[in-house]
């Protein structure tokens, strides 16, 4: 069965929207939701309709519109890489600031942080003006969710 890209309406952005107010205080989302499936969310700022990128969409199968934005996944929304720094000015709640080098390696080599942080539940990550992205904080860690393709490759050396 074919997934097809469905422009979100005002009450399903809504819905998104409160849900980023909540994580977030996230006030605005700057260009359409589009979603492909049951959970993956992108943000579309072009100026086709969506009527139009529907008509398009019957006559060549589109595999996304927009950038990845984010995830829909158990009522709430876990922002992509993107989707935090495109949100990153907005994000005043749920956000954890690394705060050395050697943090920003291990998140972005794809592993958990193992730090008490006094969060729960999905946090944005910043490194000074840098977004990367969000993972799932918990009493003594934070899971990690940077794709595999996306992973820092730490080089080590054989003497």
């Amino acid at each position: 069965m074919t997934e097809y890209l469905k422009v979100l309406n005002e009450k399903e952005t809504e819905k998104i929207l409160s849900q980023l107010k909540e994580q977030f205080e996230i006030k605005e989302i700057p260009g359409r939701l589009v979603m492909r499936g049951a959970d993956r969310i992108f943000l579309f700022t072009g100026k086709i309709s969506n009527k139009g990128i529907a008509d398009l969409e019957k006559k060549v199968p589109i595999e996304r519109a927009g950038v990845y934005f984010a995830k829909w996944e158990n009522e709430q929304v876990r922002l992509s890489i993107e989707g935090t720094q495109i949100l990153g000015e907005q994000i005043k709640k749920n956000r954890f600031n690394l705060e050395t080098e050697e943090q920003v390696e291990t998140w972005m080599s794809g592993q958990e942080l193992l730090i008490q942080t006094g969060l729960k539940g999905i946090v944005a990550m910043k490194y000074k003006e840098h977004f990367l992205g969000c993972g799932k904080a918990s009493e003594n860690k934070i899971s990690n969710f940077i794709p595999k393709n996306r992973r820092l490759k730490l080089k080590t050396t054989i003497i």
